[in-house]
């Protein structure tokens, strides 16, 4: 085994780092600098897109690249995973009415209160 080689997952852990540090979104060419690694270009945007495969990042297109931005916390990142799976389906109404169907009583009441407070009604939970 070569022993210039990372342990499996260093190079993400390193760009979540980067991220993380970062005050706002940045380019796969900005993670790269910051990283002060002789990688390609093309290994980071590999990783970046990787990570954001797996709901941990956020993107947005700026001009022609993407711009990252890691989530924060465990909550950002399942409402990601959530919402990108509800848009993945043709059929919004079914997979919304699944879940719900799924929920439990008090999760239930939850929602409904959050739904009313997301749309101006009563103060949140």
């Amino acid at each position: 085994m070569d022993d210039s080689r990372r342990p499996r997952g260093a190079l993400e852990r390193q760009v979540m780092a980067v991220l993380t540090a970062a005050d706002g979104a940045l380019s796969p060419a900005e993670v790269r600098a910051r990283l002060g690694d002789d990688l390609a270009y093309t290994t980071v945007m590999t990783v970046l897109a990787r990570l954001f495969g797996k709901g941990l990042l956020t993107r947005h297109r700026d001009g022609r690249a993407y711009l990252y931005r890691r989530l924060d916390g465990d909550a950002q990142v399942a409402a990601h995973r959530m919402h990108r799976l509800l848009t993945a389906g043709p059929n919004r109404a079914a997979v919304l009415r699944q879940f719900v169907d799924t929920l439990s009583a008090d999760d239930e009441q939850l929602l409904t209160q959050l739904l009313r407070h997301a749309g101006g009604g009563e103060d949140s939970p």
